[in-house]
């Protein structure tokens, strides 16, 4: 598949999705094409064609994220939208995420929506949020082993020995969280 055949096929639910975060058509159409350039230089990267869509959103989102971080405007984080994409049909990581994410106390999820979504400096986040830095730190650590503890409640993950989750996602009705 080429730039002009992925262009083709998903440059307006792209665009659609930038400008429903930036509220400006021409700075839309800027971020569009940086998009775009971002994946005429990796699409021989990528490795599972099915996966396309999500990799292009996911490149819109971290371009969106880099324009409000380089013009230093503030991306409300009440506006956090985890969803940002058509649902697929089928169950996967980021819907268990999805609502883990979504289940988490609004003071862990802030700073790590910040931090590892948003891509602040922690120090960022603590100054955004008004806390200490080494709260911040502790509060991230505690949202992500949540969220690890999420997986291995919600679909039965394991956590092997490297310390990394293992393990597959269930059918929807069996998971306790995002069904």
């Amino acid at each position: 598949m080429t730039t002009k055949d992925v262009w083709g096929l998903y440059a307006e639910d792209i665009r659609r999705f930038i400008l429903s975060k930036v509220k400006n058509p021409v700075v839309t159409e800027d971020i569009l094409q940086e998009t775009f350039m971002k994946v005429h230089t990796k699409l021989h990267t990528l490795k599972d064609e099915d996966k396309l869509k999500s990799w292009l959103f996911s490149i819109a989102r971290y371009t969106v994220l880099d324009y409000f971080r380089e013009n230093k405007k503030e991306f409300p984080v009440d506006d956090l939208e985890i969803e940002s994409e058509p649902e697929p049909s089928e169950h996967s990581e980021q819907d268990c995420l999805r609502g883990i994410i979504k289940s988490l106390p609004k003071k862990y999820r802030d700073p790590l929506f910040l931090s590892d979504i948003k891509g602040l400096k922690q120090q960022e986040v603590a100054n955004q949020l008004h806390l200490s830095l080494p709260t911040v730190k502790s509060q991230i650590q505690r949202a992500r082993k949540q969220i690890a503890q999420g997986f291995m409640d919600c679909c039965g993950f394991k956590m092997n020995e490297e310390g990394h989750l293992v393990g597959e996602i269930q059918d929807k009705a069996d998971c306790k969280v995002c069904h």
